[in-house]
């Protein structure tokens, strides 16, 4: 049986957690497992490399911080590495460029394009235990490239659907998916199972648990996913295809995201193409816009609302001022957030959605904008109510059952 193990910062934060998780690999290699270990930098490492980096330049080139960034990885790959051989298991280290993964040349958020498993197959083959530092490959001149925020998940998933493993289990300081975040509603549960696509959007909502990148990735390759703790031994999160099963449970979970601006945009003239303008360059400066409201035009102009990520508002304003001619005014507001209810339940059931704005309107909280698709209702509110909202559509929906 082959597995393919990824720990994440957390979970290799010092020596004696690296420690551990050389047990927790040496055990799993004495049930008779073949083993391909990813590893992230230790907890807090690679934003010391970037303020490193910042002393000299608050604009640093892409391709240095790659080769920079990308140690962090290398450090705690060896040091796993040696740490098994001390514990008399054979095991190699193998960078990204070791272990045959090759990206675009996208530097700083590279994506991966191909994996040669040959190395990682031959080690494997001779008995050894596999470390792998995630977050990083190289482009098709050789250059050192990484794979953004969360890149070693993607890294684990794209390894273990190259050499077909059996499963790949992504570690973490939480031992699976729950229903909502357990330390805004205490009752949230531990999720046995749930599908790729409420994952998905999980993940893309603002559940920090799995990068949305490697949940969709996972998808495609047919990748059986455990999400679990290095801390425990419980039985973690599957997620996987979707069963028949699974649209019986209306609501999978709640999501919150804090990190929400609202944009409003005032007396926009009222011309055909003038969305597309705005939301081209907006695309153009990499700013993932999320949900639009568009009113109705009268008198030869209308109103636009969106939402961006807090992080890119400023970069959001800086374009908007492109269109100062078209444009009569700009509201800005950070103090949002968006609360979601996720579930492949809602395909077949109705009513999903009027039982959150019943909840949230009972409670008081006003619904600023709302988004939907197959399986998700998203709503922007108040940030002060989003707590509560939580809470309060966890119970709506008897989440805790």
């Amino acid at each position: 049986m082959l597995i393919v193990q990824k720990y994440g910062g957390t979970s290799v934060g010092t020596l004696e957690r690296i420690d551990n998780v050389a047990n927790r690999v040496a055990k799993a290699r004495d049930e008779g497992k073949d083993l391909v270990v990813v590893v992230s930098a230790m907890s807090g490492e690679t934003n010391k490399l970037i303020e490193y980096a910042h002393y000299f330049t608050k604009h640093p080139a892409k391709k240095e911080m790659d080769m920079l960034l990308s140690s962090g990885e290398r450090v705690t790959a060896a040091l796993l590495s040696i740490a098994l051989q001390a514990k008399g298991y054979e095991a190699v280290a193998m960078t990204g460029r070791q272990a045959g993964i090759v990206t675009d040349d996208l530097h700083t958020y590279a994506r991966i394009e191909s994996i040669d498993p040959t190395a990682m197959r031959e080690a494997i083959d001779e008995g050894k235990i596999v470390i792998v530092a995630g977050f990083q490959g190289v482009n098709k001149e050789g250059r050192v490239t990484t794979l953004g925020r969360g890149g070693s998940d993607l890294t684990a998933v794209a390894i273990a659907g190259a050499l077909h493993a059996d499963q790949c289990e992504i570690y973490s300081d939480v031992d699976g998916i729950y229903t909502t975040d357990p330390r805004i509603e205490p009752k949230a549960k531990k999720l046995d199972t749930i599908s790729y696509d409420e994952m998905l959007e999980m993940s893309s909502l603002g559940a920090k648990v799995l990068q949305n990148r490697s949940v969709e990735l996972a998808k495609k390759l047919g990748v059986k996913l455990y999400a679990r703790s290095s801390f425990s031994d419980n039985e973690g999160t599957l997620i996987t295809e979707e069963t028949n099963s699974m649209e019986e449970v209306l609501v999978s979970g709640v999501v919150l995201d804090k990190n929400q601006a609202r944009v409003t945009l005032r007396g926009v003239t009222d011309r055909p193409g003038i969305a597309a303008e705005i939301f081209n360059k907006l695309a153009e400066a990499n700013i993932n816009v999320d949900m639009i409201i568009q009113n109705v035009g009268t008198d030869g102009s209308t109103n636009l609302g969106f939402t961006v990520p807090q992080s890119e508002l400023d970069n959001a304003k800086n374009v908007m001022e492109n269109f100062n001619h078209d444009i009569e005014g700009m509201d800005y507001d950070e103090n949002v957030c968006k609360v979601s209810v996720v579930g492949v339940g809602m395909k077949s059931h109705s009513g999903v959605a009027a039982k959150a704005f019943s909840t949230l309107a009972d409670n008081n909280i006003n619904i600023q904008m709302i988004s939907t698709s197959e399986i998700k209702v998203s709503m922007i509110i108040d940030e002060k109510y989003g707590e509560l909202a939580v809470r309060s559509l966890h119970d709506a929906y008897e989440l805790d059952k």
